[in-house]
């Protein structure tokens, strides 16, 4: 095979990391000048950043006006972990999961959490688990976009509407760019670092009166780390919900400056048009890679089925014949090799696959992407890949 030629044109801005993901178009460091800097999240100021940008993302993302929203320590992790050490034990749980943080749910259900009645919704890579069998009397933990797998459900229809069970969803690579379905589910996590370019550490609870109910009625039997803790018991086997928790006053002490990062984030999105805006950025961007990927013989999109493909994270496996053949190991040395030569063109950067996903990559594709970029990017993807193959 002929070695292509080498592109001239490069994508302006390399960042295709899947998190923390780039900063909107515009940004700069001047959009940080109004932060509460050197206040305390306590003071009137402080207190005003927070409930504002719980108000804009209720806002933006058309969340429920019963539904409360909070701010939450660890990013995605700790509020999908806040809600499952929270509400689960009171009934069956099935939990699904297809890609490594999905399973990492599985890991707290299973070997942390003392659930006695624990069903496993599993897949691999590529692939969703049977999430129909999901019968609406138990509890479900799912995640919507499995991000290092790009595999995402396409609608919320397996959850039944007269559901008794609550519903626990990772949203964190989907919020913001696929549409939710509110009315399915009771609570919803997700951090600033994927969709929005935020800063990492910081994570959003979003819970249903369902959700409410099950906090203010049922204690779990195991100890609650300080973070955790929701309610305050009332001393007769109910509980109050800390109500200051959902108004901006957070367990314990956020960043202003990341606040206020992700303050210029959403009032980006809501000057551009609002939520239908992301949406129709992150579905023309995924088209961009949908297409060269089709048209493209050495790569295939990892996720099998169209309908269940991200538009955020777009995860592709490397099918050519001759490194298919190789162990796994040369396999993910030879995806490496490419995502390296186009590190070091300044070209892409961060878009390999996730160390457990077949070898290939992922590149984020979601709203705060230009289309330009993407489209600049697949003919270096040919000409890395025909490249490394050469040297074989």
């Amino acid at each position: 095979m002929a070695i292509a030629t080498k592109p001239t044109a490069r994508p302006v801005d390399p960042r295709f990391s899947a998190g923390p993901t780039k900063k909107r178009p515009g940004w700069s460091l001047s959009v940080l000048n109004d932060a509460a800097l050197g206040r305390s999240h306590r003071s009137a100021l402080g207190k005003s950043k927070l409930k504002e940008l719980i108000d804009l993302t209720r806002e933006i993302l058309q969340v429920p006006a019963d539904y409360r929203i909070a701010i939450v320590p660890a990013s995605d992790t700790g509020a999908v972990e806040m809600a499952m050490w929270s509400l689960l034990g009171p009934r069956g749980v099935d939990v699904a999961a297809w890609e490594n943080f999905g399973k990492a749910w599985i890991t707290d259900a299973k070997n942390q959490l003392p659930l006695k009645d624990l069903r496993i919704l599993n897949a691999d890579y590529g692939h969703l688990p049977p999430v129909h069998d999901y019968t609406g009397d138990r509890d479900l933990v799912f995640t919507w976009n499995g991000t290092t797998a790009g595999v995402r459900v396409p609608n919320a229809d397996f959850i039944p509407a007269d559901r008794e069970g609550l519903t626990i969803c990772d949203a964190t690579s989907a919020v913001f760019a696929q549409e939710l379905d509110w009315p399915k589910l009771d609570v919803v996590t997700y951090s600033w670092q994927k969709n929005m370019g935020g800063e990492a550490g910081h994570g959003m609870l979003i819970l249903s009166p369902r959700a409410v109910e099950r906090l203010e009625t049922y204690s779990p039997p195991w100890p609650m780390p300080k973070i955790f803790r929701m309610t305050s018991p009332n001393g007769d086997g109910t509980n109050t919900l800390n109500e200051a928790l959902f108004e901006g006053s957070t367990i314990n002490t956020p960043s202003l400056l990341c606040v206020e990062d992700h303050l210029d984030a959403l009032n980006w999105v809501k000057e551009q048009g609002g939520l239908q805006f992301m949406h129709d950025r992150a579905d023309t961007n995924a088209q961009v890679l949908y297409d060269w990927i089709e048209r493209t013989d050495w790569i295939a999109n990892l996720a099998e089925k169209k309908e269940e493909r991200s538009n955020t994270g777009v995860c592709m496996k490397i099918i050519d014949p001759r490194i298919t053949a190789l162990d796994k190991a040369a396999q993910a040395a030879f995806a490496k090799s490419i995502v390296k030569c186009l590190g070091d063109e300044q070209v892409a950067l961060d878009f390999g696959s996730y160390k457990t996903a077949p070898a290939g990559f992922r590149v984020w594709a979601s709203g705060l992407i230009e289309k330009s970029d993407l489209e600049a990017l697949t003919p270096w993807l040919d000409w890395a890949f025909e490249t490394k193959i050469a040297e074989l």
